[in-house]
């Protein structure tokens, strides 16, 4: 399958964690006493006022062997005010990676956490070691995140992350998704045309199916020097999107899964999931819950109330797709019958229990006086309808862009400017493919007076957005989309066009997006204000980049309930 033509017309169209200990708990015996390393790094995440999870991988000679570890927690770099410490055990059972949940933390801290082998309950060798930090308790003055998504390792080198690494400050990272890509390694799969991909061969070299697979995938992802340095900076806040399983994985599959082929989905699903636990530092589903329901909130002070959603593996129902739903019964296109469907109410991202829980969050936030509800969302929301470059460009530029295309995507391209004469969703699989639980979100937004923003991944491209509700006469929040750290979009495909202006053109909700940059979103939260800065990196195809400001929007509250516009800083 020619994965770069499918996602280039898509364009258009358990097991427990380690325990922590107050002390430090027995070693268990029977342990590997060979020299370990710690390949992969180090990882702390979802922090909370009072704990932070902290994650590890040991590399061990025996593979099978259980190793020990000891772990610190410090105020300082040297590590001579230890505040936390104890033991825990890499196994096979869980791909030797090593989650341990610390508690017992003081608020708004910064700490020094490293990870060591121990051999006869001692610990030996050298520590690998990284920075993490608490959460904020009442009165806070701001909060600073970066956030990112889409990191396809063969398509680039991770440049947006060694940046976040050398931020002076970060308190979190948010990813939204897409942190590994299930594909493989043939010349026709995604990302294996840049020029990198020579240097960055997935690995496995086939398609994600196994749990095997999916580990050996997430271990690359974590032998990357930015990741691991990204990894180490700052407590990450992470949620999956669809290529941790599978491309645009919904409830009941994935386009890119074929059970004649490829087996149950279940099976893989679990696979993928499984191997996300093992290697994320996210908190492990309490027993009993599905760990598909991964939505949980963080809370930052009297700032800023984050909730990250689940809208993939929960209740998604089944994307609609032009090329299969458009058609009537006579095979012309049916636009009418096919508005009947996008819009059906039974239509859903989210299940009605994660609906509840927003609904509950949202207005506990806005009740206490917490100045923004932020929502980590993994897909855009804002109504974005296709574009019509021709009438952007003029016919002859127009004309000319469609010469150099290869025939498959100028008739992609001619088939989108066709559709934008009738106003219908340029991405079905976003929040567009939903309009009536999108209004939903919006009416929990407006019930409570919230003043949201929503942070979105997924479309590689970086988008400064107002949502209005469906009757267009009030708007409910503002939207940061975060471009990819290297996957490929629009503009990679129609390198020159004005992509980005023929979307603001068609669109009242859109009031930037640019479809060529690659790098992260930095955003600002203070009581009267949030700014969100579009960094772009130079290049992901040289290790040797420059970070610059792309643009700056402000957001400021309502002060009855909701937002105002965007304003450009």
């Amino acid at each position: 399958m020619n994965i770069d033509r499918r996602r280039a017309l898509a364009l258009f169209g358990f097991g427990g964690a380690g325990a922590a200990g107050e002390a430090m708990a027995a070693t268990p015996q029977g342990l590997h006493a060979g020299p370990a390393r710690f390949d992969h790094g180090v990882a702390s995440g979802d922090p909370l006022s009072d704990r932070v999870i902290l994650w590890t991988r040991v590399t061990a000679p025996d593979a099978k062997a259980p190793v020990g570890v000891r772990w610190d927690v410090a105020t300082d770099p040297a590590f001579k005010n230890i505040v936390k410490q104890g033991h825990a055990t890499a196994d096979a059972s869980r791909d030797n990676t090593v989650k341990v949940d610390v508690i017992g933390l003081k608020p708004a801290t910064g700490y020094f956490y490293r990870f060591r082998q121990t051999v006869n309950g001692k610990a030996v060798g050298e520590a690998v070691v990284g920075r993490t930090r608490t959460l904020p308790v009442g009165p806070t003055k701001d909060v600073v995140l970066a956030v990112v998504s889409c990191s396809l390792y063969p398509a680039g080198y991770f440049n947006a992350y060694d940046a976040i690494a050398k931020l002076p400050r970060v308190d979190a990272v948010l990813h939204l998704g897409d942190y590994i890509y299930e594909y493989g390694a043939a010349p026709d799969q995604y990302g294996m045309a840049s020029p990198t991909a020579k240097t960055r061969i997935p690995n496995p070299p086939h398609e994600l199916l196994s749990l095997a697979d999916y580990r050996l995938r997430h271990a690359q992802h974590k032998s990357d020097p930015a990741a691991q340095a990204a990894h180490a900076r700052a407590p990450w806040i992470v949620v999956w999107d669809d290529h941790e399983t599978a491309d645009n994985s919904w409830v009941g599959g994935a386009e890119n899964h074929q059970p004649a082929t490829e087996g149950d989905w279940a099976k893989r699903k679990a696979a993928g999931i499984k191997a996300y636990y093992e290697w994320m530092p996210i908190r492990e589903p309490v027993a009993g819950a599905l760990p598909e329901a991964s939505w949980r909130g963080f809370q930052f002070g009297d700032v800023a109330t984050l909730l990250m959603t689940e809208t993939r593996l929960t209740a998604r129902t089944h994307q609609l797709d032009y090329s299969h739903h458009l058609a009537g019964a006579d095979g012309k296109p049916d636009f009418a019958a096919f508005a009947v469907k996008l819009k059906d109410p039974a239509r859903r991202m989210m299940g009605q229990g994660q609906e509840q829980w927003l609904a509950r969050e949202v207005d506990g936030s806005v009740k206490s006086g917490t100045a923004w509800q932020v929502l980590g969302n993994q897909v855009v929301m804002a109504r974005v309808a296709n574009a019509d470059l021709k009438a952007t460009m003029g016919e002859p530029a127009f004309a000319d862009l469609l010469a150099k295309l290869p025939p498959y995507l100028a008739k992609a391209v001619e088939q989108s400017r066709a559709l934008a004469a009738i106003d219908t969703p340029s991405n079905l699989d976003a929040w567009d493919g939903y309009p009536a639980d999108r209004q939903r979100v919006y009416d929990i937004f407006k019930a409570s007076q919230a003043r949201p923003i929503v942070l979105s991944g997924d479309s590689h491209a970086f988008w400064a957005n107002e949502l209005w509700d469906d009757a267009g006469t009030t708007r409910v929040a503002a939207e940061f989309g975060v471009t990819s750290v290297t996957s490929p979009g629009y503009s990679d495909y129609l390198p020159g066009a004005p992509i980005g202006k023929a979307f603001v053109a068609r669109n009242k909700e859109v009031k930037f997006t640019d479809h060529a940059a690659k790098g992260y979103l930095l955003l600002t939260l203070e009581h009267g204000r949030a700014t969100g800065e579009l960094m772009a990196v130079s290049t992901i195809l040289s290790e040797t980049y420059e970070t610059k400001v792309l643009k700056r929007f402000v957001v400021t509250p309502d002060g009855e309930g909701g937002v105002k516009g965007l304003a450009e800083g």
